[in-house]
């Protein structure tokens, strides 16, 4: 198991990052704003990318500079921890990729316009972070008091990245009859009409949800769902809840630059599925022999950025071959 090591997390580190977190989000709404219904294209998904992969980088720059000069941590285990945040960062937005799938299949399904997608993810995205950080609380909770329970997350893992090998291609055909949405379908007052970006409306006298509403409430339950696989993922790498919580806000800010620039490449690259299913399948094996097998956190790091890469490479390899 990971040696036990003081948390880089205090009541003004958690402020101060809670605040940066409001400060891009204001700036997200306001740009939003400002482009209204402006369809984003892959140049602007690029640019965004590249910003909130920048930011993380920065944080992590930040992260290395205040524990090195902290006498509690020194150069060691600063460096040890801002390796922990890049690597669990990486791992997250590696598994947040295959949200995408999901968010493609649920846009399509209530044929919602790219334009009214950007509102929808915005807002999904807010309620992911308030999701992900009471799951990562919850998690730090479970680890600190029963440590056991690793073990479990690491066959959960290992039986997920199992199941995804042996059916890498199976995607899921449509929602109409997805129990969950029929439910929410029945017992929420829907209305019949999109309302343009709205959520709610008033019909006849009576606040109704939109099909907008109903699409922004797929999206937050597959996140939720999603949220299983990646957080205790992260736990193979780190203990810390600060560092857990922080690559898992800051790759969830990327998440809506990152579908739009990838949502129209994820059909092309069919060897993906492949890399995720084996980095979760190393994680979760590194979990259960993390005793007896002790793995530094750089090596892993290294593995997972090397079977993502492979699985690209590969992909773009065989598309390249078969168009030939």
């Amino acid at each position: 198991m990971l040696a036990p090591a003081p948390t880089a997390g205090s009541f003004l580190s958690y402020s101060l990052f809670f605040l940066l977190v409001l400060l891009l989000i204001g700036i997200d709404m306001r740009v939003l704003k400002q482009r209204g219904a402006e369809p984003v294209s892959v140049r602007q998904a690029l640019l965004w990318s590249g910003v909130w992969v920048t930011l993380a980088l920065l944080f992590g720059l930040g992260l290395w500079l205040g524990l090195a000069q902290d006498p509690g941590f020194g150069p060691e285990l600063a460096r040890q921890k801002t390796l922990e945040f890049f690597s669990a960062y990486v791992i997250e937005k590696a598994l947040a990729v295959d949200n995408i799938f999901v968010f493609l299949l649920i846009f399509s399904f209530f044929a919602i316009p790219a334009a009214q997608q950007r509102r929808v993810l915005l807002y999904g995205v807010l309620g992911a972070i308030v999701l992900r950080a009471l799951m990562v609380g919850l998690g730090a909770l479970l680890v600190a008091r029963f440590s056991w329970v690793l073990y479990l997350f690491g066959a959960f893992l290992l039986f997920t990245g199992w199941k995804m090998l042996q059916n890498p291609g199976q995607r899921p055909d449509g929602l109409a009859d997805n129990r969950l949405l029929c439910w929410l379908s029945r017992y929420l007052p829907l209305s019949a009409a999109r309302h343009d970006q709205r959520f709610f409306c008033r019909e006849r006298g009576r606040w109704m949800v939109t099909p907008l509403f109903l699409c922004l409430l797929m999206i937050e339950l597959s996140d939720l769902v999603f949220a299983v696989d990646s957080i205790p993922a992260i736990f193979a790498v780190t203990r810390d809840p600060f560092i857990v919580l922080t690559s898992n806000v800051l790759a969830i800010l990327g998440l809506r630059a990152l579908y739009f620039l990838l949502a129209q490449m994820v059909a092309r690259l069919r060897w993906l599925k492949h890399g995720l299913a084996l980095v979760l399948c190393f994680i979760g094996g590194k979990m259960l022999l993390e005793h007896w097998l002790p793995l530094p956190t750089s090596w892993s790091l290294l593995l997972v950025l090397s079977l993502l890469s492979a699985s690209v490479l590969a992909s773009l390899l065989t598309e390249r071959k078969t168009s030939g």
